[in-house]
């Protein structure tokens, strides 16, 4: 009976305090921007729900409430660095340099991972994240948009100092998802795959890891200088890796 009550306990912490909205996004295939043996093939996608908006401070903090060993100051090393939620006023306070609607930022993978989980939820993997990124307001793929590309450049060249603006503030996608572009780096569940050789003949080589962000030169469209950069900075992270600008949305399984 304890071991079922501990159960029931497990399963309800799993699937409550989830403030944020999941969009179903169908299934597809796309031409991802990564190689996967043929360099011709199309990437498949299988259904999936995509959180509509980053996590916000908000609602990290109901999750760090509800469950302390997640907590500034009690998470292990091994799970983040020294700058882990090191903006909020304190292990249960946010301040006013962490507003409630801001995304939340300086999360390790670790964390991100334990908060999606919670939510009866996941980290989107690469390719989904990337299917849904390409969209512009019109377009389920607009990466060959001159003006599309322009505007999420600008995005890239604004100081990492600035203040973050509140979720939701850009207009949402042609899938309805907002905030993809323009706000924060995203932690993905496979962030650590995404290193590629920068020679196709090298493919069974095994240093061909040893430089970050080594996937981004091997990219099918060079031209895409903003996928590059996602990718070479996801690329040089450890999972226990914070940053200033680097948040999270979840994703979960195809059917509600």
């Amino acid at each position: 009976m304890k071991a079922l009550a501990l159960l029931a306990l497990v399963c309800l912490t799993a699937t409550s305090g989830h403030a944020q909205e999941r969009v179903s996004i169908g299934g597809s295939e796309f031409a991802s921007v990564l190689p996967a043996g043929d360099a011709q093939a199309l990437t498949h996608v299988d259904a999936f729900r995509l959180d509509r908006r980053p996590v916000t401070n908000a609602d990290y903090l109901a999750f760090v409430i509800k469950h302390p060993q997640w907590r500034r100051g009690r998470i292990p090393a091994l799970f983040a660095d020294k700058d882990y939620l090191s903006h909020w006023a304190s292990p249960e306070a946010l301040g006013a340099a962490a507003e409630p609607e801001q995304p939340i930022t300086r999360v390790s993978w670790f964390a991100a991972r334990a908060y999606c989980e919670a939510t009866g939820g996941r980290l989107p993997d690469w390719n989904e994240w990337e299917l849904v990124a390409a969209a512009s307001e019109t377009q389920a793929d607009a990466r060959h948009d001159p003006a599309w590309r322009e505007r999420i450049l600008n995005w890239y060249g604004q100081p990492a100092s600035r203040t973050l603006a509140r979720v939701g503030s850009g207009p949402a996608n042609f899938y309805g998802i907002e905030d993809l572009h323009g706000l924060v780096w995203e932690w993905v569940e496979d962030f650590n795959a995404l290193l590629v050789s920068a020679d196709s003949r090298d493919q069974n080589d095994p240093d061909k890891l040893k430089f970050c962000g080594a996937g981004a030169v091997s990219l099918k469209d060079r031209d895409n200088y903003a996928v590059l950069m996602r990718i070479a900075f996801l690329s040089a992270l450890e999972a226990r890796s914070t940053a200033r600008s680097l948040g999270f949305r979840c994703a979960a399984g195809g059917a509600p």
